[in-house]
């Protein structure tokens, strides 16, 4: 059966990738767009257009309103992934977004995830659960209300010069590698891009890790 015709079939990123609209990303597992307008009216305007298209569609957006640009995101949760369903409403709040004369910014969206190494995944957990309101669901800390990271626990003995603690930065995969240069510009330095481009390694000058990310496989993957 195509894909586009069955939205119960969960595509792959290589099919999101050849099938969404241009100005859509899949960022760490949702399809994402920024559209930018002149000001709160204009903002409001469209999100009450997308909304419309939504209901009629059944099938809803995560929506971020600003005073001058408003943050989407699609994924099917019944499914637990990224469907046609997404691919085709994205494409109907493109053409709303062109029709109200805003300008799409595919590139700006960005997720994070913190990581943190240890090797007692169990004793901690409760802790940082406590400290940040998150519940456990398996061995990891989903985000609760998908406005704050996710928490994930990676076993790992404590190495001397680097820190327990780093950041996944999932960004679009065509600003990958700019915003690993831009790292490095500001101080930074390039770990390991032996994963890249699903995701390079880096360092500030005090040693704390953060990986940029992507859809992609890395090389050895493929």
């Amino acid at each position: 059966m195509d894909h586009m015709s069955n939205h119960k079939q969960v595509l792959t990123s290589d099919e999101v990738h050849a099938q969404a609209p241009r100005d859509w990303r899949e960022v760490s597992g949702m399809l994402r767009t920024r559209v930018k307008v002149a000001d709160f009216e204009a903002a409001l305007a469209v999100v009450t257009e997308i909304a419309a298209a939504a209901d009629e569609a059944n099938h809803h957006p995560d929506i971020d309103l600003r005073y001058n640009w408003v943050g989407l995101g699609l994924v099917s949760h019944d499914v637990g992934g990224l469907t046609s369903r997404d691919i085709e409403l994205a494409g109907e709040i493109s053409r709303i977004a062109y029709d109200a004369g805003a300008t799409m910014a595919p590139e700006v969206p960005t997720a994070m995830t913190v990581g943190i190494d240890t090797a007692d995944a169990a004793r901690i957990r409760p802790f940082w659960a406590a400290l940040t309101g998150h519940e456990a669901k398996g061995e990891d800390l989903p985000s609760p209300d998908g406005q704050l990271p996710e928490i994930w626990f990676q076993e790992s003995e404590h190495r001397e010069g680097r820190g327990r603690v780093h950041l996944d930065v999932y960004v679009p995969h065509d600003v990958a590698e700019a915003r690993v240069q831009d790292v490095i510009d500001a101080g930074g330095t390039l770990v390991t891009d032996a994963f890249a481009p699903a995701w390079w390694v880096l360092a500030d000058a005090d040693g704390n890790e953060a990986c940029v990310c992507t859809w992609q496989s890395s090389v050895d993957e493929e």
